[in-house]
């Protein structure tokens, strides 16, 4: 059996307006499990040492719900530097909640600009997305979810995969790009627990997960070299 790769998970469990941790971490535990060492926290200063804790974290997932605070300035370079050194980031839904300096949300790739009722969405891959990893063994789906809306950064090449339908138009619910040496990827569904259980999202978060994780941790050491 292959070594499990290390995961961060960053999010609240006690300031949590709106997407406690706990649903989400047992079920990225259950979806992960067999690839990742899951690590929990809802300590923000985890993104200082993301690059030379316990040997590095391939992988950090940002489930954060800090709509109402901000990053510190060491805690937001702590996160741009992992990211550029090449780690991967994999945001999900009320993740884009780091959007909170213009230096994440250009990390992230977009800016949250609301949302209409919780509903029945529809979830199918793109024409950008045929042939990208993340959409193997992906099929299209159908989930009651927030349908999270958003403003594009104009500065960031996204490669959009995946879209949802509403009032008529195909809007974006999931992207990625390249950050300095880093992966970033963005899912939009994940409001609560039954979110993460239709089958071709757990595929496609497994698929997001390993395809993040596949850059390259730079570690203190290393950078001094």
């Amino acid at each position: 059996m292959a070594e499990k790769k290390k995961a961060m998970l960053l999010g609240d469990y006690t300031d949590a307006p709106w997407h406690p941790l706990e649903p989400a971490r047992a079920e990225l535990e259950a979806i992960l499990g067999e690839a990742f060492e899951l690590t929990a926290t809802e300590d923000y200063d985890v993104l200082l040492r993301l690059q030379t804790e316990a040997g590095g974290y391939p992988l950090c997932i940002a489930y954060t719900d800090c709509w109402n605070r901000e990053l510190t300035k060491a805690q937001t370079a702590g996160l741009l530097r992992y990211v550029a050194g090449g780690g991967g980031l994999l945001v999900i839904h009320n993740g884009i909640s780091l959007q909170c300096s213009y230096e994440l949300l250009q990390m992230i790739g977009a800016e949250f600009t609301g949302h209409p009722p919780y509903q029945k969405l529809r979830y199918s891959r793109t024409a950008e997305g045929e042939g990208h990893p993340l959409l193997e063994g992906v099929e299209d789906f159908e989930l009651d979810e927030e349908p999270y809306l958003f403003e594009p950064d104009p500065f960031v090449e996204r490669r959009i995969f995946l879209e949802f339908e509403f009032e008529g138009k195909r809007l974006p619910a999931g992207w990625e790009h390249d950050y300095g040496l880093g992966r970033v990827v963005y899912l939009q569904p994940g409001h609560h627990a039954p979110s993460f259980r239709p089958e071709p999202y757990r595929r496609l978060i497994r698929n997001s997960a390993s395809w993040a994780a596949a850059g390259r941790v730079v570690s203190g050491r290393e950078r001094g070299r």
